[in-house]
């Protein structure tokens, strides 16, 4: 559990061109009712609990919330594994707009923690797998716990966050 940090300008664009708590805060924050501050959060919250599932990932009573505000996703609920988990908090955090994910979950199969590496130019799995684990060959240990954020071992882009699960 603790907080994952992101690069806000990079991930999936769930919410246009701004998130629309973002967008109405930036326009008027004054002006903006806390009502209407509180609705369009939920529906931040609610595109990126889609987004979750929409990759094929579920925990028992999973929870998204968004805050426009400070561009953090808390996120909840039991995970039946590590792996999971992690995948779950790298999809949460891998969306335009988001730069923390404050990890409120738990697992019932602990495993140990993976760490995570923020994608620089340059980097390619073969690097990063070279500096983890000092093989490129295991690489393909990377995509499979990247799975289905990643649809190619070749498309990776800078400020994207990566699971870097420990070698079994």
């Amino acid at each position: 559990m603790g907080i994952i940090n992101f690069i806000k300008e990079a991930g999936e664009k769930l919410f246009g061109a701004a998130t629309p708590a973002a967008a109405a805060s930036a326009a008027q924050p004054e002006a903006a009712p806390a009502a209407d501050l509180a609705t369009l959060n939920q529906k931040a919250g609610d595109a990126i609990a889609a987004y979750i599932h929409s990759q094929g990932l579920s925990a028992d009573n999973l929870g998204v919330t968004y805050d426009g505000v400070t561009h953090a996703v808390t996120v909840t609920g039991n995970a039946a594994d590590q792996a999971t988990k992690e995948k779950i908090l790298v999809a949460a955090g891998n969306v335009q707009n988001v730069d923390k994910v404050d990890d409120q979950m738990t697992v019932t199969n602990p495993a140990p923690e993976a760490q995570h590496h923020t994608v620089v130019a340059g980097d390619n799995l073969w690097k990063i797998a070279e500096q983890y684990y000092g093989s490129g060959a295991k690489n393909d240990v990377i995509f499979q716990a990247n799975t289905p954020m990643l649809k190619s071992p070749d498309k990776i882009y800078p400020g994207q966050v990566l699971v870097i699960p420990p070698l079994q």
